[in-house]
């Protein structure tokens, strides 16, 4: 009998799969991967050799007001060794600059002290001037109109930095394509307005917004216009595996960087679907899955291999409850999904609303399938939020059975994939 590791918040839940029922594992390659060099040695070799731009230390020569863009605590980028060598680089050049570490909170809630220290360490939080950017309060810049036209507003502090460089990393991203390079811009330090307009419906129900795609998708085309508007000059992207250990790293523009990192990552974790009545996924575990907003990320792998009116089960600790007031309300407040994403779809983009994105993505997800949700939250919330709950593996493969069975459908096939959110089902 196969026995699946699904990460769950900081640890592991076994799955067990009657054999007979097993129709495979989808996992990415990167947990096979093992890189030439530490983490801090692959960042400092993009460093000394940059994609598309001089080296960030060439760039710092005569720049007196820089400002680093740097990830917030709902990603798991290994900041710790990505910003010391990027301020090690820029003082390099401009021993005297003047740094500022902007956290890219999007419209996130803001970043504690304590969750900055776990990204960076204590000597950076007591010696680096640390701002953590605000979607409705920070002090804004206009930049003129997007593509789709919507306003370009971003964080002042970035708009009017000498060099605008940035962290991230590189995975998969279930409507922009893939995280890292221009995210860091839009949505990472724009307005609440830029935001809402960039994840409008007709956008988020576009074909090509879909996780891995690239061209075509009107969501990226945005956020690449936004970065180049907003000259962001240089990023030091990474690629993570499923111990969140940086295994890849580039340097240098914010596109053709992005481009390398990105055709490294969909050689590993690019897998092909294997359709089946039961997918079994996660949200990677700590610290994706907080939260059931955070969580449709992984769900969308198994909607990309459950079969229409299969069952996705779901474990995500969801620690920290729903995740965005607006997304949980939506949900308890309308039992029509059809209806729902009609009214997302029909939502003037200059008209979205909190959350809207993720409440369109989570609708398409639960009506091709029934989520059973494996969490730390109440029974009434999961129910309220249109899924069924469940307190172990063995209980959700057993109302798994129980929603199939009503459907006539007995023993049906089980894929698994651990980590939701690490690869790219085709």
């Amino acid at each position: 009998m196969p026995v699946i590791k699904i990460p769950y918040a900081k640890e592991f839940k076994s799955f067990n799969i009657p054999e007979e029922r097993y129709a495979g594992t989808l996992v990415s390659k990167m947990h096979e991967y093992k890189a030439p060099k530490s983490a801090v040695e692959l960042v400092r070799d993009a460093l000394n050799a940059p994609i598309g731009t001089p080296k960030l230390s060439v760039m710092a020569e005569g720049k007196n007001k820089v400002v680093i863009i740097a990830s917030d605590h709902t990603r798991p980028v290994p900041s710790k060794v990505i910003i010391p060598p990027m301020l090690e680089e820029i003082r390099k050049g401009n021993p005297d600059a003047d740094i500022t570490i902007l956290i890219a909170t999007g419209c996130h809630r803001g970043t504690t002290k304590e969750e900055l220290i776990g990204k960076f360490g204590e000597e950076i939080v007591a010696k680096e001037n640390i701002v953590i950017h605000d979607c409705d309060t920070s002090e804004m810049a206009y930049l003129g109109k997007l593509p789709s036209g919507g306003d370009l507003i971003i964080n002042k502090l970035a708009a009017d930095a000498d060099l605008l460089v940035a962290e991230g990393f590189i995975e998969p991203h279930f409507f922009a394509g893939f995280s890292g390079g221009r995210k860091s811009i839009l949505p990472g330090i724009a307005s609440r307005k830029t935001v809402m307009y960039n994840h409008n419906g007709q956008f988020i129900a576009s074909p090509y917004s879909r996780t891995g795609v690239i061209d075509g998708n009107p969501i990226h085309n945005d956020m690449l216009y936004a970065a180049r508007a907003a000259r962001l000059d240089f990023v030091v992207n990474v690629v993570i595996n499923a111990e969140k250990d940086a295994i890849y790293a580039v340097a240098g523009d914010v596109d053709l960087a992005h481009r390398v990192g990105r055709d490294f990552l969909c050689k590993q974790c690019q897998v092909s679907a294997v359709p089946s009545e039961i997918a079994v996924t996660s949200n990677g575990g700590y610290p994706l899955d907080q939260n059931v907003y955070q969580s449709v990320k992984g769900m969308t792998a198994g909607e990309a291999s459950v079969k229409e009116g299969g069952v996705i089960i779901m474990f995500s600790n969801c620690g920290d409850g729903h995740g965005g007031k607006s997304f949980y309300e939506t949900f308890r407040d309308e039992k029509d999904l059809q209806r729902m994403t009609a009214r997302f779809i029909n939502t003037p983009a200059d008209e979205t609303i909190v959350d809207q994105w993720e409440s369109q993505v989570f609708a398409r997800v639960l009506s091709r399938a029934t989520v059973v949700l494996v969490s730390s939250l109440s029974d009434e919330m999961v129910k309220e939020m249109h899924m069924l709950p469940a307190h172990s593996p063995e209980e959700a493969l057993a109302i798994a059975d129980e929603v199939l069975a009503a459907k006539g459908i007995v023993n049906g096939k089980i894929v698994a994939i651990p980590d939701g959110v690490s690869v790219i089902v085709r």
